[in-house]
C-alpha cells in the first residue's frame, strides 16, 4: 500500500515512508476498549489468521507468517480489548492489538504473568518484526475475530443441541410421556433434516423405557391423546435450531479458508485488486440466526422445567419436586430453579435481538455501511 486507509486513501506516501506508514496504521487502529479477549478466542484468532495469510494472497513475507506462528506455539497472549470491532473493515481494532505484538508493543501474557509485549517476545525467545509493503494492513484487515468467536460457539452449540435432546428425552420418562410424536412416519412427511435427527435421536434415547408409551395406551388410562408442545414438538423447535447450526457451520466454514483483507494480490495474473471480502455480513448474518436458535432450545427448556415443577402439570410428580419425606412448605424444592430459568430465558431474548441489521457508518462516510 502506497496511500492512506480509508477517507484517506485517496493521499499518496513516498517510497520511504511505506514501513512508517504500515507501522502507524496498527497503532492508530489499536484503540480497543473493553475487557480482554479470553485464551481460547485469542489463540482460534491467531490461527485462522494465519490460515488466511497462508493462502498467499496478501502480500505478507514468510518470516512475518512464521513468526505469528511462532507467538501462538510458544503462548505468547496479547492483551486484545473485546470492544472495538463493527465487522468492517474487518475486525480493524482487535486485530490491530494482536498485531501490535508483532512489532513489540502494548501488553501481553506470557506463562500466566502479564507484561509489556517486548517482554514476553523476548522471554520466549521470539524477534520482533519490521513491517514492510502492505504487513500492516494485510493482517489487520479481515473477519477473524467474529469467525474465531463463530467457531467456537458452533462448537458448543452443537454439543448444547444433543444435551437438549436427552434433556427433552428424560423429561417425557419423567412425565410419562407419549411417543407418537417421534414416529418416523410423521418426519418422513415434513422431512427437514434437523427435526427428523432429533426425532430419531429422541426415539433411540427412549427406546426400552418402561415409562414413555405410545398414545393409544396411554388413552386407555387416562384419555390424554398427547403431550404439551413443549414435548411433542420437540423434533420441530430443535430440530429448527439443529437446522441454523449447520447453516450458520457450513458459513463459518467457508470464512475459515477465505482471503478476507484488501487489497488482494494475485500473482499468477500480476494483478492486484480492491474489493469487499473484508466485509463481516456472511459471519454478521449467520451469528445472529444463531444466537436466536440458542434463545429458542433455552425457551423449550424453561418450559419443560416449568412442567417439570408444577403438580398440576407433572402427572404425579411432588410439587417442585419437593422429596416425600420432607415437609411442603418448610421446604421449597426446586421451585426457584424456574425462577432462574424465567430470567436467563428472557435475557436471552435481549441478546438475540440481531446486531447485523444497524450500521453507523465509520470513517468519514467513506465506509457508509458496515457488518456491526
Amino acid at each position: 500500500m502506497n496511500t492512506g486507509f480509508g477517507a484517506l486513501s485517496n493521499i499518496k506516501i513516498s517510497p520511504q515512508e511505506i514501513k512508517q506508514l504500515q507501522s502507524n496504521l496498527i497503532r492508530s487502529h489499536s484503540p480497543g476498549v473493553g475487557r480482554p479477549l479470553n485464551i481460547e478466542i485469542f489463540r482460534a484468532l491467531m490461527l485462522l489468521r494465519t490460515n488466511t495469510l497462508a493462502k498467499g494472497y496478501s502480500s505478507i513475507r514468510l518470516e512475518n507468517l512464521e513468526t505469528i506462528v511462532e507467538i501462538l506455539n510458544k503462548g505468547v497472549h496479547p492483551i486484545i480489548p473485546a470492544k472495538g470491532s463493527v465487522g468492517a473493515s474487518g475486525d480493524l481494532a482487535p486485530l490491530s492489538h494482536m498485531i501490535l505484538v508483532l512489532m513489540g508493543e502494548g501488553k501481553a501474557e506470557y506463562q500466566g504473568k502479564g507484561m509489556t509485549e517486548k517482554e514476553a517476545m523476548e522471554k520466549a525467545g521470539i524477534k520482533q518484526v519490521q513491517l514492510g509493503f502492505k504487513e500492516g494492513i494485510a493482517p489487520n484487515n479481515g473477519t477473524q475475530l467474529m469467525t474465531a468467536i463463530a467457531a467456537l460457539m458452533i462448537h458448543d452449540a452443537e454439543k448444547l443441541i444433543k444435551t437438549a435432546e436427552v434433556a427433552a428425552a428424560l423429561t417425557l420418562e419423567a412425565l410419562l410421556g407419549i411417543s407418537d410424536a417421534f414416529d418416523e412416519k410423521i418426519h418422513m412427511v415434513r422431512p427437514h433434516d434437523g427435526q427428523a435427527i432429533t426425532a430419531r435421536n429422541v426415539r433411540e434415547l427412549i427406546a426400552g423405557s418402561q415409562l414413555v408409551q405410545m398414545g393409544k395406551e396411554v388413552m386407555e388410562k387416562v384419555h390424554r391423546p398427547h403431550d404439551p408442545y413443549s414435548l411433542r414438538c420437540a423434533p420441530q423447535v430443535l430440530g429448527a435450531a439443529r437446522d441454523a447450526i449447520a447453516y450458520v457451520k457450513r458459513i463459518v466454514e467457508v470464512e475459515i479458508n477465505s482471503a478476507t483483507d484488501n487489497p488482494l494480490v494475485f500473482p499468477e495474473d500480476e494483478t492486484c485488486l480492491s474489493g469487499g471480502n473484508f466485509h463481516g455480513q456472511p459471519v454478521s448474518l449467520a451469528m445472529d440466526l444463531l444466537g436466536v436458535a440458542l434463545t429458542i432450545i433455552g425457551n423449550i427448556s424453561e418450559r419443560r422445567t416449568a412442567r417439570l415443577l408444577d403438580e398440576k402439570l407433572n402427572n404425579g410428580l411432588p410439587a417442585f419436586l419437593i422429596p416425600p419425606e420432607a415437609k411442603k412448605g418448610l421446604n421449597s424444592g426446586l421451585m426457584t430453579v424456574q425462577y432462574t430459568a424465567a430470567a436467563l430465558a428472557s435475557e436471552n431474548k435481549v441478546l438475540a435481538h440481531p446486531a447485523c441489521v444497524d450500521s453507523i457508518p465509520t470513517s468519514a462516510n467513506f465506509e457508509d455501511f458496515v457488518s456491526m
